[in-house]
């Protein structure tokens, strides 16, 4: 239903594990190598211990997980571990593919099943590895026969690799005293804290973009509070998200904000009583309120008339025109207008390029000008600090504007035939959060580049990232892109609510161009 009033292809929200919709935080990229890292220490490793709050994608990365592990690897995976011994060890050698029918109800006929299978693994160079998920649902007993199955080895090597994914209860158990030997040999743990702001924001726009989707409908305010409400837990991210989009189309809002999502909040989360405070709360001040302005007139009747004073002069408000109105009188096909005032403020000559051409934006729009569709929100404009091309929409009309300047309170667009100052909630209200940009980048550098690149590409980087770090270009040592650098990057990306993935695309290289002393800058201090 709001699918196509947001300019989305497909839900950008269900809670199925979609692997084109997976998000890696920095704290999910460790936690995967944290995995990779026990399965690859082979027999010289015991457990394997990822634990997470509900929804913050254990799962998921389990998943991912088996995806990379090598061809020469046999998995079981065991989904619901409320088992009994045996139960359990009957669901590991059917994971297995073994025919466990003769051995049924036996641990020791099951034990010995497993035991010549990891045998004949280990014979022809495979490894088996066992996965638990829900670990701190298994009973005592179950995780005392996990732990037993760790003894079958070799002289040289452990034939069976156990990784137990679960929630924090999962800690609490194996701190138990009667758990000790297992916990002894647990050789990697990672615990899955949930999602920042930034890697909120992050989450949101990769789902959106994957999607299909051209523009970010949350705005700033409305992302926070989605991360305040839901605590950065992607499941509940995705649930409340996707209630708030079913609201904004339902009220005819193209931008959701902090009302929507806090509402979409209490009828997800059944927060009736939080409703009742703050109703409680409002009514509470509207009559403290009303107190005070009785209490002030009766003052005002009973105390002697103050002398007369003269009240200083208050300078006028800086005016904002109505957007709508000034949209109103734009010509059809001002756009090429904008479009052309655009390339005159990065110097380029009309002669030189079809402006025509120029608005459809092409990767390069001259040799060294290239551009850019994005998305985003003004904050995100202002951290740019370049005049950019913003998609508005007037009633049935979609315009494109210029956006020349910016200040606490209102924006100055140039609208083709004319210019508008006009408050930053009215553009918000008209803006689809589609912007087109331009920005200068040497011949030299790929549209993409990511880590083990060197040379040429990887000089420029370095250069730029100086101008946001305290790091000294002659510092920075040799033109390689390795860890150190790509963290760099995603520290900026995170900065100007990017993807944080390390990998310097267009996006991430209009960024970095930022802070270049050359091309036109957005006005601070309007009229």
């Amino acid at each position: 239903m709001y699918l196509e009033f947001f300019g989305l292809a497909e839900p950008p929200f269900s809670i199925t594990p979609d692997p084109r919709f997976v998000f890696l935080s920095e704290r999910h990229r460790d936690a995967l190598a944290h995995l990779l890292y026990g399965v690859g220490q082979g027999g010289g490793g015991g457990f394997v211990q990822l634990t997470g709050e509900v929804g913050t994608g254990k799962t998921t990365l389990s998943r991912l997980l088996l995806e990379q592990l090598p061809e020469n690897t046999r998995v079981a995976l065991v989904l619901n571990p409320r088992l009994s011994p045996v139960e359990l060890l009957e669901t590991i050698a059917e994971e297995l593919k073994l025919d466990a029918a003769p051995a049924r109800g036996s641990i020791k006929a099951l034990v010995d099943l497993l035991s010549h299978y990891l045998l004949d693994a280990y014979a022809q160079g495979l490894r088996v590895v066992l996965v638990l998920d829900e670990a701190q649902n298994l009973s005592t007993e179950a995780l005392e026969q996990v732990r037993l199955l760790t003894n079958l080895e070799t002289p040289t090597q452990k034939l069976l690799q156990i990784i137990l994914l679960g929630q924090p209860e999962l800690r609490e158990k194996l701190a138990r005293p009667e758990l000790r030997q297992l916990a002894q040999r647990i050789t990697a743990r990672y615990h899955l804290a949930p999602l920042d702001e930034a890697e909120t924001d992050a989450y949101l726009r990769h789902r959106i973009a994957v999607a299909g989707g051209k523009r970010f409908p949350f705005t700033r305010l409305g992302m926070r509070a989605l991360h305040r409400v839901t605590g950065g837990v992607p499941r509940l991210i995705n649930i409340i998200a996707e209630r708030a989009l079913l609201a904004g189309y339902v009220t005819d809002e193209p931008q959701v904000g902090e009302s929507l999502v806090t509402h979409a909040a209490d009828e997800v989360l059944d927060r009736p009583r939080r409703t009742r405070r703050r109703l409680a709360a409002a009514i509470f001040a509207v009559a403290a309120v009303v107190l005070a302005v009785f209490g002030w007139r009766w003052m005002a009747q009973t105390a002697p008339a103050p002398p007369p004073e003269t009240a200083p002069a208050l300078a006028p408000a800086p005016a904002a025109e109505s957007l709508s109105a000034a949209l109103a009188g734009v010509p059809e096909g001002s756009e090429l207008a904008a479009w052309t005032h655009l390339l005159a403020l990065w110097k380029v000559d009309p002669a030189q390029v079809a402006v025509r051409d120029a608005a459809r934006c092409p990767a390069l729009v001259t040799r060294d000008l290239s551009c850019l569709r994005g998305g985003g929100n003004l904050a995100k404009l202002e951290a740019l600090d370049r005049p950019v091309l913003l998609a508005l929409r007037d009633r049935e009309r979609a315009l494109l504007a210029l956006l020349l300047g910016i200040d606490e309170g209102r924006v100055a667009l140039d609208l083709g035939s004319r210019t508008a100052t006009v408050s930053r909630a009215d553009l918000e209200a008209h803006w689809l959060g589609e912007y087109l940009a331009l920005w200068r980048m040497p011949l030299t550098v790929d549209d993409r580049i990511r880590r083990g690149a060197i040379g040429a590409p990887v000089a420029w980087l370095q250069r730029q990232l100086a101008a946001f770090d305290t790091l000294d270009v002659s510092e920075a040592g040799p033109p390689l892109f390795d860890a150190a650098l790509e963290a760099r990057v995603r520290r900026v990306q995170s900065q100007f609510g990017l993807l944080p993935d390390g990998i310097v695309g267009p996006e991430t290289q209009l960024a970095l161009t930022s802070r270049d002393a050359s091309g036109p800058r957005l006005a601070r201090q309007l009229p």
